[in-house]
């Protein structure tokens, strides 16, 4: 009868008993990361809420509905990549990278035309970029590629072929034209290949190679009559440089986002903010929204936002020292670098420390295919948490 009764009160060898939690993969997500992603989305609809109002006539919440909606199914779309085992996109490679490039191809055949470019298609409901999607296939696929050719040829063919995997789609976003966004492909590239391994010296001959490729765009081409960026692109860099002197003109923007951030102070003026309020500052719902929280919520509004960037980044880099395989590292490290990128350039070119590149403020400029992008690359971070902790534990995510 002991016996018996000890039986019964030992569990099965091989049972187990996993709460709703647990099953669900609640129990293994990286809840600071979520909270962050969450509350920047929540505070960019607060913010278009009280900064465009005006801006639609007969619609006060045209901004702020699209934006939630855009929040809600990036939220969707982060549950449910989470609840995919990261390492089958590394099957998927191929087809990954031939649809990213396929796709950003199409946009120039099928894309709508707009302020001198040629970036996303016209759907029924809202307009697709595939270059924001591309932000995050491209990781996914360049971390395949250099996790299954990392003994294939030497190591100066590896980083050439590396090289070339992520600057094709780099140049096809460039020509749309689209600067600040094949910029971000180029820095994805580089951390991906940081992470594989590549030697600092193949670093080193790739930076004084930019060097030389930004002084033939900005100073040899236009030099000797072939420029190779738009007339409008290479004002805004070079304007840069001399902020000054074109404040009514190539530097007006730069300048006025500026003037709206050292007008919110410690505070912010609230409705009383005219720089955002009366459209001194253009874009301001997308590429200048952080010139609407330093002037409306002063340095504690944009310390506020901060610094849920700064958890983010924590949490993501975290995550890179987590992953139970190099492919997750190299995934979890390409999208926290260029996660970062476009956060430091962003803030940078309202503060006027940085060019005006077309780069959005990640969950926070309004727009569709940023918001939707960066909810599945946070839901790709928490694939990769949620898997290295069931693989601790001998299991895996249904």
């Amino acid at each position: 009868m002991y016996a018996t009764r000890t039986r019964q009160a030992r569990p099965e060898p091989f049972a187990v008993h996993v709460g709703i939690g647990e099953r669900l993969g609640l129990a293994h997500m990286d809840w600071p990361l979520t909270i962050a992603a969450l509350a920047l989305a929540a505070f960019s609809v607060f913010t278009l809420g009280q900064a465009t109002t005006h801006d639609v006539a007969g619609s006060p919440g045209y901004y702020v509905d699209r934006q939630t909606i855009y929040a809600v199914l990036g939220v969707i779309g982060m549950i449910l990549i989470s609840r995919i085992d990261y390492s089958r996109f590394r099957e998927l490679r191929v087809g990954i990278y031939t649809f990213l490039c396929v796709s950003v191809a199409l946009v120039f055949v099928f894309g709508f035309a707009a302020r001198g470019s040629r970036r996303a298609f016209e759907l029924p409901f809202f307009s697709f970029q595939p270059s924001e999607l591309g932000k995050v296939l491209l990781v996914l696929a360049l971390a395949g590629f250099v996790i299954d050719g990392a003994r294939r040829g030497s190591a100066r063919q590896r980083t050439v072929r590396y090289l070339c995997l992520g600057l094709a789609p780099a140049a096809l976003v460039f020509l749309q034209p689209d600067l600040g966004t094949s910029l971000v492909f180029v820095v994805a590239t580089l951390a991906v290949m940081y992470f594989g391994g590549v030697p600092w010296t193949h670093f080193a001959v790739i930076g004084a190679t930019l060097i030389a490729v930004i002084s033939l765009v900005l100073v040899v081409a236009p030099a000797v009559g072939f420029p190779i960026l738009k007339g409008y692109q290479e004002q805004r860099l070079t304007s840069f440089y001399h902020p000054n002197e074109d404040i009514g003109g190539a530097g007006y923007q730069q300048h006025q986002g500026v003037v709206a951030i050292g007008a919110g102070q410690k505070t912010g003026r609230g409705e009383s903010a005219t720089q955002t309020r009366l459209d001194f500052v253009p874009e301001r719902s997308t590429d200048f929204i952080f010139a609407v929280i330093g002037e409306r919520y002063g340095f504690m509004g944009a310390a506020f936002v901060l610094s849920l960037y700064a958890l983010l980044f924590w949490r993501a880099l975290r995550i890179v020292t987590l992953s139970k395989n190099s492919y997750g590292t190299l995934v979890a490290g390409g999208i926290a670098v260029s996660l970062l990128f476009q956060v430091f350039v962003n803030v940078g070119m309202n503060l006027g420390i940085m060019p005006i590149t077309g780069i959005p403020l990640p969950l926070m400029s309004y727009g569709g295919s940023s918001v939707l992008a960066t909810f599945l690359a946070v839901g790709v971070l928490q694939s990769i948490n949620i898997q290295a902790h069931l693989s601790q534990k001998g299991r895996f995510a249904w």
